[in-house]
């Protein structure tokens, strides 16, 4: 039987103010890091007769959703490189985004990724997460094995 752990994925944000580690090791919180498409690849479309004809769709678009503990300094990271690449469209939209699980082979690249916006801010009784969503042009993504 094959085994799961968060603890063989590592991730990495990479662009004009730097690189941060945003893997195993992030204070992440339990929903940890999500890979979301925005369309679908194919669209069938059936004929009067019942034939089909499918339309291969060139994009490659989609958010990553990276989550972590409210006390994570990466949150402070992710700020500061949010606001220093907000001030002009030269540093806007030229991040990279790896992600790899080291036990089974997935890996997952994203480029041309730009923040989606600065994170929901909440203060409550509990310390809750703080949720960072990447709009990405292109997402490449291999599944390996376990």
């Amino acid at each position: 039987m094959s085994t799961y752990s968060f603890m063989d994925v590592s991730a990495s944000l990479t662009g004009v103010t730097g690189n941060i580690d945003l893997g195993y090791g992030s204070a992440n919180s339990e929903e940890g890091i999500t890979v979301t498409m925005t369309e679908n690849k194919n669209t069938m479309t059936v004929g009067a007769d019942g034939e089909v004809m499918h339309s291969l769709h060139a994009g490659k678009s989609g958010t990553i959703s990276v989550r972590y503990l409210k006390t994570s300094p990466k949150n402070k990271q992710l700020s500061l490189a949010y606001n220093a690449q907000s001030q002009s469209s030269a540093t806007w939209g030229n991040n990279i985004i790896v992600i790899r699980n080291h036990a089974s082979g997935d890996i997952t690249t994203a480029r041309s990724v730009a923040f989606q916006k600065q994170p929901d801010h909440v203060n409550a009784k509990d310390g809750g997460t703080v949720e960072w969503v990447f709009d990405c042009g292109k997402i490449d993504e291999v599944l390996g094995t376990f």
